[in-house]
């Protein structure tokens, strides 16, 4: 008897298949596991893929006479039949009641992504449609990000969410000090991630503007790009008012840091629920669950920030039990070591996941591209 597939254990949520385009799993542990354990011949991978395509589009048991009268396999219905009771031993197909229809396991679906999903680009003419709506929308963060689930709810038919881009570690990119009055002077601080910073300062004796400007442009030239970590040691070689300035910038990247707060974008969540798997009270709330408890999304984010390329998870990979028939499709955007958020798709287990997977690369290519324009290149 071949094993079914193995949960995740606590540290491996993070490392949920990465999608393939038309190759095999690579690096991926799990799927490694499948691979070896579940040799599968040609055939019974084709009746598997037919299987959860039907699944998919229909949310009926598939059975194998419906498959031999649509599908040219080359075999007799009782073969098929023979093959559907296989991959059920195998742990990927079950059947949900006395019909002879069988429907994907959790363990079929994850051998579905990591092996046969098929090419998962979106449609020339979407991608298009869907590049041009962004290019329309105003260069603002909050813009992007209603577009970005908007989109991605219309393109999977599931719900979206995206969550507010997330500074790795602000940087100072200019700063001016303009005299107000004798003896106060307002220092302004512009941060990398656009974000304004006014300050004034008291001084015990009046300085000139000419003055003000020679020590903004001294640590424009030495802290521009400058982190809280980097800092200290570019300010060695100041002193005096100069310095103070230069503490005071510190102490400003400091608490912006402290300070920061994830917003979380959420579009389509009533067209999931109009799915045949939430019809019950305990189902929805599932969902529900996930798509809006901020502590679970907390933990997903920590982990698939750690990651690149899309992530598909299933069934809470063996990690949380509220996520049981439901499947996320993930990705980060941003620029590495500057900016990041999450950007994804929930649904039922029964989700088109080549069309999601696909619409979920796209749209985080666009917003890396924007996060770029605004935050600038990687260092």
């Amino acid at each position: 008897m071949l094993p079914t597939v193995s949960p995740f254990d606590s540290r491996s949520l993070g490392r949920a298949f990465s999608a393939p385009e038309e190759r095999e799993t690579g690096g991926n542990p799990i799927c490694q596991k499948v691979m070896t354990e579940l040799q599968l011949s040609q055939r019974r991978k084709q009746v598997l893929r037919i299987v959860i395509q039907e699944y998919v589009e229909n949310a009926q048991p598939v059975g194998s006479q419906s498959i031999a009268k649509k599908y040219d396999l080359g075999v007799s219905a009782a073969t098929i039949r023979n093959d559907l009771a296989a991959l059920e031993k195998a742990g990927l197909l079950t059947h949900p009641h006395t019909s002879a229809g069988r429907i994907p396991t959790d363990g079929g679906y994850r051998y579905f992504v990591a092996n046969l999903m098929a090419h998962t680009d979106l449609p020339s003419h979407e991608r298009h449609m869907i590049r041009h709506q962004f290019h329309q929308a105003r260069r603002e963060i909050d813009q992007w990000l209603r577009l970005s689930t908007a989109v991605l709810a219309k393109a999977s038919t599931g719900a979206a969410l995206a969550t507010s881009p997330r500074s790795i570690s602000n940087r100072v990119k200019h700063l001016e000090l303009i005299g107000i009055q004798d003896t106060v002077v307002l220092l302004v601080l512009v941060l990398a991630t656009g974000t304004l910073k006014q300050q004034l300062i008291t001084l015990e004796q009046p300085i000139f503007q000419e003055e003000l400007s020679r020590a903004s442009n001294q640590l424009n030239v030495e802290i521009a790009g400058a982190t809280a970590v980097d800092l200290p040691e570019k300010l060695e070689g100041f002193t005096g008012f100069t310095r103070e300035v230069g503490e005071l910038v510190l102490n400003t990247l400091l608490q912006s840091e402290e300070q920061i707060t994830d917003r979380v974008y959420r579009h389509g969540l009533a067209q999931v629920l109009a799915e045949p798997e939430f019809t019950d009270g305990p189902q929805v709330s599932r969902i529900v669950q996930v798509f809006e408890q901020r502590t679970l999304l907390q933990e997903i984010y920590d982990d698939v920030m750690e990651l690149s390329d899309v992530q598909v998870m299933i069934a809470g990979e063996g990690r949380f039990g509220d996520m049981q028939d439901i499947s996320l499709v993930l990705s980060r955007y941003g620029v590495p070591d500057r900016v990041s958020g999450l950007l994804g798709v929930v649904g039922p287990m029964r989700m088109p996941y080549g069309r999601t997977v696909g619409a979920v690369r796209y749209v985080a290519t666009l917003l890396n591209e924007l996060m770029h324009q605004l935050y600038g290149p990687s260092r």
